[in-house]
């Protein structure tokens, strides 16, 4: 009980403290006071679990460590927040934690020794049935990925990375309802690493079939020059794999980690320069204060730190006169799902509040806030938390290997939550949904 309140008072002394040293224009107390925090939260989370990958330790560090960077004030495009702002960050983390709490509490789960669940045994013995049934999945997303993916290239007559001069041929490379089947090709790699641990690499023509897969599935984001949906692939398998197994030698997981780094950092500069984002362009957007801070630092740091700064935006565009959306943006996966938004299209028909026009991405409370405002922000992280709790639950004693999968994609929103609505977003329930059909035909088919 101590050591949980001691997590909590060091947080709320961090914050008053940020928002303080704000107020006095002192920016960098301002975010190295809550980047601390996070790492401190994290850190406490993973030494009580064992687990690097527990989610409320994932929010706590994304969440909270994202506001740290986003006070830090950068760019000429930052601003002062206003009160109602930094409430409902508190809010929001507040309301995850203790939601998180409760249930934890509610059910006397200790999770102090959940590495000892494993006990010393390689976790494919479990999952041996599920071998034909994960590999059917599997091949099946792909190869509906690939054919709608050559359906899209076809129709619209152009692949985005063979394309130049233009910086958002990627949003045009979209046909409605079957792209959310092309961008499907993310799970692929994840539910390999479900079948490697359920099949030991015994069969090699499965093995090699799937290593193909995995070349489309990974093939397509690069195709796509889509940054986002190659980072969420290979995250998703990383986090199923560590799920599955915490038998991993730290220098040798630190290796990996370090390699697997640098290959992204390259594709993801090869992409940029495909999307024809040169370091002009992007500094023009930016508008950092430093002008000579280097792009691989730029980037990152407004793809975390404006969001923030778009969700002031909407807090004093709402206390300005513009209206709630009382629950209609949220609902946004309903409206794109069934195609009702196109027969009604006030149902979409809402501004968007940025600090610019291109800088369009925001944090995961951003709808909750538009629909009931502070309510909603509450109500939004209470629910996320209270999923948290189940998922970290679930795992301890699971069936079917799918659930790795539905816990490495929920994890992946929690460490990217200061990135954008991942549960008002028409893809992320696709995801959902998908993973859902996939469990329901990995039960039947054991």
């Amino acid at each position: 009980m101590y050591v949980r309140m001691k997590k909590m008072i060091v947080y709320l002394i961090c914050y008053l403290a940020s928002f303080l040293t704000a107020i006095m224009g002192h920016y960098y107390f301002s975010g190295f006071f809550l980047i601390g925090a996070a790492v401190y939260l994290y850190v406490r989370e993973f030494r009580r679990t064992g687990n690097c990958i527990h989610l409320r330790g994932i929010f706590s560090l994304a969440w909270v460590g994202g506001q740290g960077i986003s006070c830090l004030k950068l760019s000429r495009l930052a601003r002062d927040w206003s009160l109602m702002t930094w409430l409902c960050f508190l809010a929001a983390f507040l309301g995850f934690y203790f939601a998180y709490e409760f249930f934890e509490r509610r059910g006397r789960n200790n999770y102090n020794s959940y590495a000892a669940r494993w006990k010393g045994q390689k976790r494919w013995h479990d999952f041996r049935s599920c071998e034909e049934p994960v590999f059917v999945c599997a091949v099946a997303i792909a190869v509906v990925s690939l054919l709608c993916f050559a359906a899209e290239a076809v129709i619209l007559g152009y692949v985005p990375f063979f394309l130049r001069g233009v910086p958002h041929a990627y949003s045009y490379f979209h046909i409605t309802g079957v792209h959310y089947f092309t961008v499907s090709c993310v799970l692929v790699p994840a539910l390999t690493v479900i079948f490697f641990h359920s099949n030991g690499g015994r069969d090699r023509l499965k093995t090699g079939i799937l290593i193909g897969m995995d070349v489309i599935a990974l093939l397509i984001p690069i195709l796509c020059v889509s940054r986002f949906q190659l980072i969420l692939a290979v995250a998703l398998a990383v986090i199923t794999y560590l799920m599955m197994d915490i038998h991993i030698d730290p220098l040798q997981m630190m290796a990996g980690a370090a390699g697997l780094f640098v290959v992204m950092v390259i594709v993801y500069v090869i992409l940029t320069i495909a999307r024809s984002h040169d370091v002009e362009y992007l500094n023009g957007i930016f508008e950092m204060k430093n002008s000579r801070m280097p792009i691989f630092i730029t980037q990152p740091y407004m793809y975390i730190a404006n969001n923030y700064d778009n969700f002031d935006c909407l807090v004093e565009a709402l206390a300005s006169g513009h209206s709630h959306s009382f629950g209609i943006r949220m609902l946004f996966p309903l409206w794109a799902l069934t195609g009702l938004k196109f027969l009604f299209p006030q149902l979409t028909a809402f501004e968007l509040f940025t600090t610019k026009e291109e800088l369009t991405t925001v944090t995961l409370f951003y709808d909750a806030y538009y629909d009931f405002g502070i309510i909603g922000v509450v109500l939004l992280a209470c629910a996320l938390g209270a999923l948290a709790f189940y998922l970290t639950d679930m795992v301890k004693h699971i069936r079917n290997p799918i659930g790795y999968l539905l816990y490495a994609q929920i994890a992946v929103y929690f460490g990217l939550s200061f990135f954008t609505t991942w549960f008002s977003n028409p893809a992320t329930w696709f995801y959902l949904v998908l993973t859902g059909a996939a469990a329901v035909y990995v039960e039947w088919r054991r």
